[in-house]
């Protein structure tokens, strides 16, 4: 008698990880959380402020920041722009003095020599790395806090970035391939109008949405390699083991329906979604 072959084991299950934009209410999040899980309150948040306009958000992220950091000529956009942030008849220098960075690092190609001045007197660390023309300024900060930092060591480390959208596109690309190059770091690319960040393939991904600050409209990009299987839940036209690729299907201007949304895919994809003013 012939025996029934033997079933194969069940896949593993994958880890959830979870995101929040709670980092960007008004008022912080019991317990002080700054991202990743909101039922985390004890995250840790690394800014780093590249050269582009600051967001309307800025005074509010670098409070709740542990370490800031500026990358070339965002120390520029620090300077000039915290004080005009900040209505209500306040110092300029009062405002610059209160708003100074930990580091300022890259390749010194942009930052204006009295910024650069103005901050080393006040006792932030300048980090000329002008020897490296392989790497652009924000994976040199990213890199920088990843290994040198004091919150190096935190597995909950979320690192927001200020001004990586907009301008030039080829600096958008370039700032969109360090979350790739970073897959296991929370990294979120912000600007007054959207924020993005990495769902790596080797986990199952929960997304808490704020609604009174985010969506509805959002969207999942597979950069990098198509997607043969992605599945979500809580989108108006969710995916249902569904491919994706340039040339192909791309989930674009698709709306957040429910507070929480799930992501699984075979492949890294790209999570963006409106911010609301």
């Amino acid at each position: 008698m012939a025996l029934a072959p033997t079933p194969p084991p069940p896949a593993p299950q994958r880890p959830t990880m979870r995101h929040s934009s709670a980092f960007l209410l008004p008022s912080p999040a019991p317990g002080g959380g700054g991202g990743g899980d909101p039922d985390d309150d004890a995250a840790t948040v690394a800014l780093v402020v590249l050269n582009q306009p600051l967001p309307r958000f800025a005074p509010r992220l670098w409070s709740r920041a542990a370490v800031r950091v500026c990358a070339d000529g965002g120390a520029n956009r620090v300077f000039d722009g915290m004080p005009e942030l900040l209505h209500g008849g306040q110092d300029p220098d009062e405002v610059r003095a209160r708003y100074k960075p930990d580091v300022i690092k890259g390749d010194m190609d942009s930052v204006r020599p009295e910024v650069k001045g103005y901050y080393s007197n006040l006792g932030t660390k300048i980090v000329d790395e002008s020897h490296d023309q392989d790497t652009t300024d924000l994976h040199k900060c990213i890199d920088f806090i990843a290994k040198n930092s004091s919150v190096a060591n935190k597995s909950n480390l979320c690192i927001l970035v200020l001004g990586a959208l907009g301008g030039r596109f080829d600096h958008e690309m370039g700032n969109i391939n360090v979350l790739h190059l970073f897959p296991n770091i929370n990294i979120i690319l912000l600007s007054d109008d959207c924020l993005i960040f990495l769902l790596p393939r080797t986990h199952t991904h929960m997304i808490h949405i704020e609604r009174s600050i985010e969506g509805p409209h959002c969207g999942l990009i597979p950069i990098g390699m198509p997607s043969t299987s992605t599945t979500t839940t809580g989108l108006r036209w969710n995916l249902d083991n569904t491919s994706m690729s340039y040339g192909g299907l791309v989930s674009t201007s698709n709306i957040v329906e429910e507070d929480k949304v799930t992501v699984t895919s075979d492949s890294d994809l790209i999570w963006t979604i409106s911010l609301k003013n």
